[in-house]
């Protein structure tokens, strides 16, 4: 097995202990400040980390994109990330960081990348609210300890539609959309970190006709299932008998999406609900081990369409 497979391989058995890695960056001085904040990004997302490349400047280019790069034959939008979140970089843009993210590819211009750090996700907290909304979470570097270390977790769903708003690409429109029927009295429970995959998940339901009831995190979702299992039991029916599916990101901070699935299918109250992980981490290794879960369809985001195809096939089953 040569590096990059086993390297591949080892990440992708740290999900099944609910750990991730993220890659360190800094982006220059904060505004009105002179700290240097550190910022991360999940490895799985990055293809590759390079030494800036001779940059194109494109016509039409909106402000925040410095051009095209020639990455192995491939035209790859850069994005001035110090721009986007408003740091102003001591040393340059040094360091272009090459990402698959839901479908696309891009590249992010950094200040300088600073080392990989191996996290268990009840380390990574919650930031909704905060940060102008383009960070999804912090995460505590050095776990529990006092003075821990904090990084921002950036919200590349958001920053990708602020920066570039065709894509991802908007959910079909209403008269589009086929509706999908759900078992009576059922909903959809879904979970996401980031604000506007929610607000495009939502848009998607929405034109499908599907009810829904939406949470921010894994841990949010899974206290969701047990409240709406004791309210079950209490009329004599199950949890499957309210919710006919779980559609669930991957990384959400304190509870991820493979620990939220892997709870679902060893609770014998729960794992009879078909589970949908709907994620920007794409690739092979992402869905073997989805499927070791237990996860019963992995989809890549977003088009709204396959999201219907998708749930109408799961509950075919």
């Amino acid at each position: 097995m040569n590096t990059s497979i086993r390297d591949i391989d080892e990440r992708t058995n740290l999900a099944g202990n609910s750990m991730f890695e993220l890659l360190l960056f800094r982006l220059g001085e904060a505004p009105g400040t002179e700290r240097r904040e550190l910022f991360g990004i999940n490895v799985f997302k990055v293809r590759e980390i390079l030494v800036m490349p001779e940059i194109t400047a494109m016509v039409n280019m909106p402000p925040t994109v410095m051009g095209v790069a020639n990455i192995r034959g491939q035209m790859i939008p850069v994005i001035n990330l110090p721009a986007v979140v408003g740091c102003k970089p001591t040393k340059g843009l040094g360091i272009l960081l090459v990402t698959e993210f839901a479908r696309t590819t891009q590249a992010f211009a950094v200040e300088e990348v600073n080392e990989i750090v191996r996290l268990e996700w009840k380390h990574v907290l919650s930031a909704e609210g905060s940060g102008g909304g383009l960070v999804t979470s912090i995460a505590r570097l050095d776990g529990a300890a006092e003075n821990t270390r904090l990084a921002q977790v950036l919200d590349v769903e958001q920053i990708l539609r602020d920066v570039m708003p065709q894509e991802p690409k908007a959910s079909a429109s209403n008269h589009d959309m086929a509706p999908v029927r759900l078992p009576p009295g059922t909903v959809v429970l879904a979970a996401d970190d980031s604000a506007v995959a929610r607000m495009m998940v939502e848009q998607g339901l929405q034109a499908m006709g599907v009810p829904y009831i939406m949470t921010k995190t894994g841990k949010e979702a899974w206290d969701m299932l047990e409240s709406i299992a004791a309210k079950a039991a209490a009329e004599g029916k199950t949890a499957h008998d309210k919710v006919a599916v779980v559609l669930t990101d991957l990384e959400m901070p304190v509870m991820d999406g493979f620990t939220l699935t892997r709870n679902i299918k060893q609770d014998p109250r729960f794992n009879t609900i078909p589970v949908i992980i709907h994620s920007s981490l794409t690739g092979t290794a992402n869905e073997g081990h989805v499927k070791s879960v237990g996860a019963d369809a992995y989809i890549a985001k977003f088009v709204a369409e396959e999201l219907g195809t998708t749930i109408r096939q799961v509950l075919a089953r």
